[in-house]
């Protein structure tokens, strides 16, 4: 049950937020926690609110105030959230960086906002910022977590003590910071867009502080409850559902030392709740087919317990009976299988909340079989950005739910998903034109996606309007079910289909490479690399063949006629993925257009290779 004085109908700004939730419980108890050194260490309420306030006046010493941009480029750590919050008491506009991007990304960023200072986690990100900053003649301080090898720098450590001065000065902090409004400009984040320059995303203190009311009214969290946070904070998803929602809610926030550390975090940290993307749901199903995969005996028990828990999972969401044989047949399948995939999550998850990019049915299916329950949600940056959410007691496998209390959702007439409510964004910073092409006059948010909504108003994701691929018969394929399918299988980590205006559609496979190199040793194919790996005959044959078992069901103009096997992963530093994983399908078909033109010349079976 959620704690009783956590009330979903307060607050209407986000520093009002930061007060509340900071004051209405003892300021001994943990608010996060962070490893340090191998060692993992706790920060109190009362530490974190006294961090805040420091750095808060610290900003405001050195003369930022309201509407003073404040970009932040780190991983996720205490000082991002500390620094975040001070932004927002200081009554300044913070602009998150993704700490992924390079130089010249960052550089647009900051002069599009025109941000007047920077807070950077390391010497790596300082390292970037150091090769601009000449051309940002805005930018006038620069605030540094770690030690950094530099001159011209303040340290975080200094930025406090600087508000430790400032303090007996400055007695109506609390007082100023609440002086917020809801339609304060509180944050701007850039899109990371799948084509052009990112968009800065205006949201305003009401935007977030009415999706954080809606997201904890939706959601059975409270004091009881842990999270691991590991998604960049940078995005909207985690910064909303793993950093506001969480404080407000009286989750302890625990930060993982990294992405590749996250499995490891989970099984110490043991959290309740998590926010997660498909992909890291994917990677689990991986390893656990992996292990399953051991032996034939395994095998053959892990597909039993696999049909036997969906079977379950499909009846108890549907309201269904379950009968004696089949609640006996899946407590004898969690006995085998699901509850060794429930002890590597820590043992303690009580539900994921998975958004940021489709989820595939199949996968909601499997976890919620194995006890481990994924609530799928949707939204957009442009919408703070919850619009809808699955939740414990009204979930469909392969829809993102219902719309959150007061919020509207329709279908246009060409099947496009509009919304409209206090949750839609302020607009585009600097791009009135690109806000009046997406906001009409009637407030509706034009969000890009297609789909449809059910009888009983559970929304369906179709695809990206754009992504639509019309081939030169006028057939209509939605390629993002088709690649959420190829996704599932163990072998597959990623997949993009293409055939816009061309007779049939492919589908680039980037391979699990380690899974497919075990395979390929004990067929007794030694490869030396990646490259060399994919281009043996007998490799692309068991791409094909295991793709293919995807795809059944599927009309046939639907049916990609040829596939291109990948010899390395898609990436963000080449373009092809955008900083929250998402493909940028116009770079990959561009990065691989020699090999895409050469298969579709060719006739027959393909065995092209690519060089990208």
């Amino acid at each position: 049950m959620t704690t009783p004085s956590i009330d979903p109908g307060t607050p209407q700004t986000l520093t009002e937020l930061f007060f509340k939730a900071t004051s209405r419980r003892d300021e001994g108890e943990v608010a996060m926690r962070a490893c340090r050194g191998g060692t993992w260490s706790a920060i109190t309420l009362g530490e974190f609110r006294s961090q805040v306030r420091e750095a808060s006046l610290g900003l405001r010493h050195l003369g930022l105030g309201s509407g003073d941009r404040v970009a932040l480029l780190s991983e996720n750590r205490p000082e991002w959230a500390i620094v975040d919050y001070a932004c927002l008491t200081a009554r300044c506009t913070d602009v998150p960086v993704y700490p992924t991007l390079p130089a010249g990304q960052i550089e647009y960023i900051l002069r599009d906002s025109a941000a007047v200072a920077i807070c950077v986690s390391s010497q790596a990100q300082f390292k970037k910022i150091d090769a601009i900053r000449d051309r940002l003649p805005a930018l006038r301080h620069i605030i540094v977590f770690d030690a950094v090898d530099a001159t011209g720098t303040i340290t975080f450590e200094e930025l406090r003590r600087l508000g430790r001065r400032a303090a007996e000065n400055h007695t109506d902090w609390e007082q100023r910071a609440l002086a917020a409004e809801p339609t304060d400009l509180a944050t701007i984040i850039y899109t990371s867009g799948t084509t052009g320059d990112p968009k800065g995303v205006m949201l305003s203190h009401g935007n977030i502080a009415f999706n954080v009311r809606a997201a904890t009214a939706a959601l059975d969290i409270g004091t009881q409850d842990e999270c691991l946070s590991f998604l960049p904070l940078s995005h909207i998803f985690e910064r909303t559902g793993g950093h506001f929602v969480m404080l407000w809610a009286g989750v302890v926030i625990n930060y993982a030392r990294s992405v590749e550390a996250v499995a490891a975090d989970m099984a110490t940290r043991r959290p309740t709740v998590m926010t997660a993307v498909p992909r890291v749901y994917e990677k689990i199903y991986t390893r656990v087919c992996d292990a399953a995969m051991s032996t034939r005996l395994k095998a053959r028990v892990f597909e039993w317990a696999k049909r036997t828990g969906e079977r379950w999972a499909e009846r108890v969401t549907a309201g269904q009976p379950v009968g004696v044989p089949l609640r006996l047949g899946r407590a004898v399948a969690d006995r085998l299988v699901f509850r060794r995939l429930r002890e590597r999550t820590g043992g303690r998850i009580r539900f994921f909340v998975s958004g940021g990019a489709p989820l595939s049915r199949e996968l909601a299916r499997f976890f919620y079989a194995a006890g481990l329950t994924v609530l799928e949600g949707y939204g957009l940056t442009e919408t703070s950005p919850v619009v809808t959410l699955n939740v414990p007691q009204r979930m469909r496998f392969g829809s993102v739910g219902q719309p959150v209390a007061g919020v509207e959702v329709r279908i246009a007439p060409d099947g496009e998903i509009l919304t409209r409510g206090p949750h839609v964004m302020m607009g585009y910073l600097n791009q009135p034109e690109a806000t009046a092409e997406v906001i009409d006059a009637e407030g509706w948010f034009h969000t890009g996606d297609v789909g449809h909504i059910d009888a009983d108003g559970f929304v369906y994701i179709t695809d990206r309007k754009k992504d639509l691929i019309v081939t030169s018969g006028g057939k209509n394929i939605a390629p993002q079910p088709i690649e959420n399918r190829l996704r599932s299988n163990p072998f597959i980590a990623n997949a993009v289909m293409l055939g816009d205006r061309r007779k049939f559609p492919i589908v680039l496979l980037v391979p699990e490479f380690e899974r497919l190199q075990t395979w390929a040793e004990d067929e007794g194919l030694s490869a030396v690399d990646q490259e060399t790996l994919v281009g043996f005959p007998e490799v692309q044959v068991k791409m094909e063949e295991e793709a293919k078992k995807c795809l059944r069901d599927l009309a046939q103009f639907e049916v990609p006629k040829k596939f291109l096997i990948l010899p390395r992963e898609l990436t963000i530093e080449l373009g092809e993925l955008t900083p929250k994983l998402s493909v940028r399908r116009k770079t990959v078909e561009a990065n691989f257009a020699n090999s895409i033109a050469a298969l579709y010349n060719a006739s027959g079976a393909h065995r092209s290779q690519p060089r990208g």
